[in-house]
C-alpha cells in the first residue's frame, strides 16, 4: 500500500475512534452539547459535563465569571495535542449525601437525587437535585418539580456570610465563585430577592435587576424597590443604582438615582431623614430631622428640627440612657418658635415656647439606703397648642395641670432617721401659673420607744408602751405667673418657713375589751418675717408692713380615745330555706377627748386685735394673725375641748355554695358604713360640728359603690347686708331635723367587652365534658393568596358545627361622676338650693377584621350640653405597612392626621403624612 494510503487510513481510523467515542457519550448524557461553558477565557463549544441547561452570565460581570482553572478540561483540539494540566488539589475534604440516589460516572462526574447535601469548608448547599465534578471543582444545584408542578427542594446555600435561597445555583469549591439566580436572602430587616446574581469570593454580590423589601411574603412582596444594579456585602450594607418602587406590582413614578441600606449588628450613629409637609398657617415644612449620636452603650442622643418656609422653627434633644442594676431614664428638651400671620398686618404673631421632660429612676439594688427619683414634665402655657405632636395626644390636650418631681431620700443605715430634698413645680397650663416649691428639706424619724428596756424582765410596763416619732420640714415656695418667676425677690416674693412636729403616743388595754389611747402633739412653725396691719387715717384703709425677723409659732394638744368591737349575729328562720347561713354584723364605736389652750389669746401673741372707726362712723374690731401667710400657716383661735363619736359598720353574709354542697362562701351587704360627729365643750358657739357619713358596698368583682355625705347641722339667716349667714341655732331645735345635706357626690367607672353580655350556665360542674376546640383549616396549597385578606381568612376558626367562629373584639368604658352641693340660696325657705355638677367620659375600642382597628376617647359637658372634646383614631394593619388616621372632629382643637408608612425601621421614612390643625381653620359638619 503506497505510503500516502497508509496515512489516510490511519487518519480515517482516528476519525471514525473520534466519532465512535462521541456517540457513546451522547448516548450516555444526550444533552451535554447544549452546554455553554461559564469560564469566560474557554471556547464556547468546550465542555463542562454538568448541565443540561445553557447559562448565560451578566453582561456587566463576564470579566469577573469564574476562573478557567476551575474546570479542570481544556478544548478538545488542545487535549489531542498536549498532555493534561494537573491541578491543584482541594484543601479539604467534601461531604456530601441524598436521601434518595447518588449516581457516579467514570468522569468523577456525581448526580445526587433528593434531598441533597453538599459541605465544604464551612459550606453548605442543600437542594432537591444536585450535580457535582470532582475534577473540575463545580457544582450546580436546582430544585425538582413535584407531583403538580411546583418546585420543591430549591437550592438554599449557607457560609460565614449568611444563608441564600435560589432558583439555581452555580458554586466553584476552589475560587469560592457562584452564579445564583432568583435569590432570596435576608439582609437587616429586609430581603434581597429576584435577580442574576454573582457571588464572589470576598462574599459580595453583584445583583441585576434585583428586589429588595421588607415584606416576610418575598415570593410575592406587597411593594419592593426594584433595584436595576446592586452591590451587597452581606451583614454590612447594599448599594444600588438607580431604583425605582413597586407597590402591588404597579410600577410607580418614584425613583432614585442611588441608594444606600446599611446593616449592623449593633446600633450606630447617622442621619434621621426629615418629614415633609404642609400646614396652612405655617406653610411648607420639614420637621424631625437632623442626627442620631450613638454615644455607647450606655446613652445616646438624637438632634433634631424643624423649619417652616413662612419662619416657624424648632430644635428638639432627646436621648435615653440606663446603666443595669443602677439607674435609667431620658429626657427630652425641645424649643420651638412659631409665626402665624403675615407680618406688619393685625392678625401677626412671634411665640416663643419650650419644654423639658425629664424621668429618672434608681435600681433599689443599687443603693439600699440612698434613692434618687425623677419625673419632671414642664412646658409653658403655649407650647401644646404649637406643637404638631400635642395635635394628636388627648392626654396633652385635656390635661390642664402639669406637675414635675425631684426626690432624693437617704436612710442613714441601722436608724430610724432619714433625710430627704424635693423640688416641685405644679404649673397650670389655662392661665401659666406656677405653683414653685424648691428647695424642701424633710428630716423623719421614725416610731421609737424611749423608755423600753433593752433586757426585758418580767411583764411589759405601762411607760414602756409610749412611742414618739419626729418630722422637720424645711420649705421654700411662691406662687406666681410664669412669665414673672425670674423677677421674683427670693426675700419679699418667696414664702419660706420651718416646721417641726412631735407626736407621742400610747395605747393601753383596759377591761379586756376597751382599747385606750392616750396622745399628744406638739407643733412648731418658724418663720423670718410677719405682717403687720394697722389703719390708715389718711387714705381710709387698712394697709399692711412686713417686719423681718425669727418667730416661733407653736401649738400643742392632748387626746383621749377609747374604741371596741361588737359583733353580732342572726341566723334566718327555717321556713325561709337555708340558703343563707347566718348573717353577721361588726358594730365598731369609738369616743375621743380632745383639749388645747385657746393660742390667740394675747399672751402667746400669735394673733392680734385691730380696731378702727369706718366710714360710715362705726367701729369695727377685728382680729388677725400676722402669720396668717405664712407656708404652714398659723394656729386656730379659741380654746378646744372637743368631744368625738365615730360609728362603723359591716354587713356580711355566709350561704351555701353553688358548686359545693357542703362548703359556704361570704358575700359583703355593707363593707363599711360610718358616721362621726364632734361637739366643742370649750366653744362660746357653734358647739356641733356637720354629720359626716360615708358608705361603701362591693356590687360586684372588681365594681364598687362608695359615696360621701355632709350634712349642715345649723340654720342660716340674713345679715344686715342681706347675706345669708349661719347662726348659733341647731337645726334640730327648730324642728329641722338632724341636719340637711350640704354635699355629696360618687363617682364608678366600668368597662364592657364581649364576655359582658354571654349567658353563664350556673349549672355547671367540674364533670361536664369538655367542648371541642375550634380548629383551623390549612390553606389550600394550590391557591395563592393575592394580598393579606386572604391570609387573613386562613385564620379563620371554625367549631364543631362547621360554621367560622364569627367574633369581633370590642370594649367601651366609661367613666362617671356626680357631686350635690350648695348653690343659690333661696330667701324664702332660708336654705341653700341644690346644686348637681356631672362628669362622663367614655373610651372605646373595635377591631372590625384582624387589622382594622377603630378607638376613640371622649368627653362630655353637661353644662354646655355637648361633647367638649373627642379624639377618634383608625388604624389598619397593610402586612408590611401600617396606616392610621386620627382626627378630632369637635372643640377648639379640631384637627386631623394621615399617616402611612413601612413597618420596618430600616424605611421609616419611605412614608407619607397629611396634617391639619387648628390653624387651618377646617369646618367639621
Amino acid at each position: 500500500m503506497p505510503k500516502d494510503s497508509k496515512k489516510y487510513a490511519i487518519l480515517l481510523s482516528l476519525l471514525c475512534s473520534s466519532l465512535f467515542v462521541s456517540l457513546i457519550a451522547q448516548d450516555r448524557h444526550p444533552s451535554y452539547s447544549e452546554v455553554t461553558s461559564l469560564d469566560s477565557t474557554t471556547s464556547k463549544d468546550s465542555v463542562t459535563l454538568l448541565s443540561n441547561k445553557p447559562i448565560t452570565l451578566l453582561d456587566s460581570i463576564s470579566k469577573d465569571s469564574l476562573q478557567s482553572d476551575s474546570l479542570g478540561v481544556d478544548s478538545l483540539a488542545n487535549d489531542s495535542v498536549s498532555p493534561k494540566k494537573k491541578k491543584a488539589g482541594l484543601t479539604s475534604v467534601v461531604d456530601y449525601k441524598a436521601n434518595d440516589s447518588i449516581v457516579f460516572t467514570h468522569g468523577n462526574e456525581v448526580y445526587m437525587y433528593g434531598k441533597g447535601v453538599v459541605q465544604f469548608d464551612g459550606m453548605e448547599l442543600n437542594a432537591d437535585q444536585i450535580e457535582m465534578n470532582m475534577d473540575s471543582s463545580l457544582v450546580y444545584a436546582v430544585g425538582r418539580p413535584d407531583s403538580v408542578g411546583d418546585i420543591v427542594g430549591r437550592p438554599v446555600f449557607k457560609d460565614k456570610s449568611g444563608e441564600y435561597e435560589s432558583e439555581t445555583m452555580n458554586y466553584n469549591f476552589k475560587t469560592k465563585k457562584g452564579y445564583i439566580t432568583n435569590i432570596v436572602t435576608q439582609q437587616g430587616e429586609g430581603y434581597l430577592t429576584g435577580g442574576q446574581t454573582k457571588k464572589m469570593e470576598n462574599d459580595e454580590f453583584y445583583m441585576k435587576s434585583g428586589r429588595y423589601t421588607t415584606c416576610d411574603n418575598h415570593d410575592h412582596p406587597h411593594f419592593y424597590l426594584q433595584l436595576t444594579q446592586a452591590k451587597v456585602r452581606p451583614k454590612k450594607n447594599i448599594v444600588t443604582g438607580p431604583a425605582y418602587m413597586v407597590l402591588a406590582d404597579v410600577p410607580l413614578p418614584l425613583a432614585i438615582p442611588f441608594g444606600f441600606f446599611p446593616f449592623t449588628e449593633k446600633y450606630s450613629s447617622g442621619i434621621i431623614v426629615p418629614t415633609f409637609g404642609d400646614e396652612l398657617a405655617r406653610g411648607f415644612y420639614l420637621r424631625d430631622g437632623g442626627y442620631y449620636f450613638a454615644i455607647n452603650d450606655y446613652i445616646d442622643l438624637a438632634l433634631t428640627g424643624e423649619i417652616y418656609t413662612k419662619g416657624s422653627w424648632g430644635i428638639n434633644a432627646r436621648s435615653a440612657y440606663i446603666k443595669r442594676y443602677k439607674y435609667s431614664g431620658n429626657f427630652d428638651l425641645s424649643f420651638i418658635t412659631t409665626i402665624t400671620g403675615d407680618k406688619g398686618l393685625p392678625d401677626y404673631s412671634k411665640m416663643k415656647n419650650f419644654k423639658i421632660a425629664w424621668t429618672h429612676t434608681q435600681d433599689t439594688k443599687n443603693n439600699p439606703n440612698m434613692s434618687l427619683s425623677a419625673s419632671v414634665n414642664f412646658t409653658t402655657s403655649g407650647y401644646t397648642r404649637n406643637d404638631l405632636n400635642s395635635y394628636y395626644n388627648s392626654n396633652s390636650f385635656t390635661e390642664n395641670t402639669k406637675s414635675s418631681t425631684v426626690n432624693m431620700t437617704y436612710r442613714i443605715p441601722n436608724s430610724s432617721w432619714s433625710f430627704s430634698a424635693t423640688a416641685n413645680i405644679t404649673q397650670r397650663t389655662q392661665d401659666s401659673t406656677l405653683n414653685v416649691s424648691f428647695p424642701n428639706l424633710t428630716v423623719s424619724m421614725g416610731q421609737i420607744y424611749p423608755f423600753k428596756r433593752k433586757s426585758v424582765v418580767g411583764n411589759e410596763r405601762w411607760y414602756e408602751k409610749i412611742q414618739m416619732s419626729y418630722s422637720g420640714r424645711f420649705q421654700n415656695s411662691i406662687l406666681t405667673k410664669q412669665d414673672q418667676i425670674l423677677k421674683s425677690n427670693l426675700i419679699k416674693d418667696w414664702r419660706n418657713g420651718m416646721y417641726h412636729n412631735i407626736p407621742i403616743s400610747a395605747t393601753f388595754n383596759v377591761f379586756k375589751y376597751l382599747n385606750l389611747t392616750a396622745s399628744f402633739n406638739f407643733t412648731d412653725r418658724m418663720y423670718t418675717n410677719k405682717v403687720m396691719r394697722e389703719w390708715d387715717t389718711q387714705q381710709s384703709k387698712i394697709v399692711q408692713d412686713t417686719t423681718y425677723g425669727f418667730y416661733n409659732v407653736f401649738n400643742y394638744y392632748g387626746s383621749l380615745s377609747a374604741d371596741t368591737k361588737l359583733y353580732g349575729f342572726y341566723k334566718p328562720w327555717k321556713i325561709f330555706g337555708d340558703k343563707v347561713q347566718a348573717i353577721r354584723h361588726i358594730f365598731t364605736p369609738s369616743i375621743s377627748f380632745s383639749a388645747a389652750p385657746d393660742f390667740s389669746s394675747p399672751r402667746y401673741g400669735f394673733w392680734k386685735t385691730l380696731s378702727y372707726v369706718n366710714e360710715r362712723g362705726e367701729t369695727v374690731t377685728e382680729k388677725y394673725s400676722p402669720f396668717s401667710n405664712g407656708i404652714f400657716g398659723t394656729v386656730s383661735q379659741g380654746k378646744q375641748g372637743t368631744v368625738s363619736f365615730s360609728v362603723s359598720n359591716n354587713l356580711e353574709m355566709k350561704v351555701k355554695s353553688d358548686r359545693d354542697s357542703t362548703g359556704v362562701r361570704k358575700i359583703s351587704l355593707i363593707e363599711n358604713l360610718s358616721a362621726n360627729m364632734s361637739y366643742n365643750m370649750a366653744a362660746d358657739s357653734m358647739k356641733w360640728s356637720n354629720l359626716n357619713t360615708s358608705i361603701l358596698i362591693k356590687l360586684t368583682k372588681g365594681f364598687n359603690l362608695q359615696m360621701s355625705a355632709t350634712w349642715d347641722t345649723y340654720t342660716y339667716q340674713l345679715d344686715s347686708y342681706g347675706n345669708p349667714v349661719r347662726v348659733n341655732k341647731p337645726r334640730w331645735t327648730v324642728g329641722k331635723g338632724l341636719g340637711r345635706l350640704s354635699s355629696t357626690g360618687t363617682s364608678f367607672s366600668y368597662t364592657f367587652n364581649n364576655d359582658t353580655f354571654k349567658k353563664k350556665d350556673k349549672k355547671k360542674n367540674d364533670n361536664k365534658q369538655p367542648q371541642p376546640q375550634p380548629n383551623t383549616l390549612p390553606p389550600d396549597p394550590n391557591e395563592e393568596p393575592e394580598d393579606d385578606t386572604a391570609s387573613e381568612e386562613s385564620d379563620t376558626q371554625f367549631g364543631a358545627d362547621g360554621y367560622a367562629i364569627w367574633e369581633v373584639p370590642w370594649s367601651l368604658s366609661i367613666n362617671y361622676s356626680v357631686n350635690y352641693g350648695y348653690g343659690s340660696f333661696n330667701k324664702k325657705k332660708m336654705e341653700y338650693n341644690g346644686r348637681f355638677t356631672q362628669n362622663l367620659s367614655f373610651s372605646g375600642n373595635i377591631n372590625f377584621t384582624k387589622n382594622w382597628s377603630f378607638n376613640f376617647s371622649a368627653s362630655y359637658d353637661f353644662d354646655a350640653k355637648k361633647i367638649a372634646y373627642m379624639n377618634c383614631n383608625i388604624t389598619r394593619d397593610l402586612h408590611c405597612w401600617s396606616m392610621s388616621a386620627s382626627f378630632v372632629p369637635v372643640g377648639p382643637y379640631k384637627s386631623y392626621n394621615f399617616h402611612i408608612s413601612v413597618k420596618s425601621s430600616l424605611l421609616q421614612d419611605l412614608k407619607y403624612d397629611k396634617r391639619g390643625n387648628s390653624y387651618s381653620r377646617l369646618d367639621w359638619y
